[in-house]
């Protein structure tokens, strides 16, 4: 599988690419996901193929920083890894002058949640800087999201909206292959849609695109469990990364990359045989 970034492209031999989560926030709800460059440099000698770095956090119920805190927290992480890696760096913004300051500083991918919504004219930039883009559904702001879960179809309308978006992606002149959706698992859906998201990932947008899965330690995980703590639920996510995968995902974004590398290596041996 590869993958073509602004400058080079990168690629895997696992069935799916594995985005690490760093944090450069004080409110992220994994609190080990937190820790910058040190938590940076781990996740790299773990094995991830490239890094999501986020300076504000979208949980439901936090609360948006200005562009300029944002920028304060995130641009300094950036140049201290850009010093002793060169790994892909995604960055997790809204923000069109956050983006631009990342990408001068050594950012390769923009992660935005508003799909462009927020900022419009980030999409003729990463036209131009050939930058590629996840684009993601959410309903709402992070702190009434979960407020709004009624759908009459959550895949169709969840499918209907990232094809909006993809589009508009194309027509700003964003190539086809440097776009990539993502459902926005627990953004605006309870735990029945989320499951249903996971298990059809693949025919997102007729499966013509990439599909990002962010399923790591999410509450949907731990009430399906039972499990009552972020912390318990690295199981449970293993197992819904290695589903979406199976069902079509291409790249997963987690907290934990040794063992998401481990259970990957497995699918793709597994995955070699045809059933008798």
């Amino acid at each position: 599988m590869i993958l073509s970034l602004h400058n080079r492209k990168i690629e895997t031999s696992l069935p799916a690419f594995i985005m690490g989560i760093v944090n450069c926030t004080p409110d992220s709800f994994f609190a080990e996901s937190r820790g910058g460059v040190e938590r940076a440099r781990s996740l790299i000698e773990q094995g991830a193929d490239l890094l999501d770095l986020g300076a504000e956090s979208t949980r439901p119920g936090s609360e948006y920083v200005s562009v300029e805190e944002e920028i304060s927290r995130l641009i300094p992480v950036i140049k201290e890894i850009r010093k002793f890696s060169d790994i892909p760096i995604s960055v997790d913004t809204r923000k069109g002058e956050v983006f631009k300051a990342a990408f001068d500083a050594g950012a390769d991918i923009l992660n935005d949640i508003s799909s462009f919504e927020d900022s419009p004219e980030l999409a003729s930039f990463a036209a131009e800087k050939k930058i590629p883009v996840i684009l993601m559904h959410k309903r709402g702001i992070p702190s009434d999201m979960q407020k709004n879960t009624e759908y009459s179809n959550v895949f169709d309308e969840v499918n209907g909206y990232l094809e909006s978006r993809v589009k508009f992606a194309l027509d700003a002149g964003i190539e086809k292959e440097k776009i990539i959706v993502d459902p926005g698992i627990g953004f605006g859906k309870n735990m029945e849609q989320n499951y249903e998201l996971v298990s059809r990932c693949g025919e997102l947008c007729g499966g013509k695109y990439m599909v990002l899965m962010a399923l790591s330690r999410k509450r949907f995980l731990r009430d399906s469990c039972g499990l009552s703590t972020a912390e318990e639920s690295l199981i449970p996510t293993v197992a819904a990364n290695i589903l979406s995968v199976e069902r079509g995902a291409s790249m997963v974004r987690v907290h934990d990359v040794a063992p998401c590398k481990e259970s990957l290596a497995v699918l793709k041996y597994t995955s070699s045989y045809e059933s008798v």
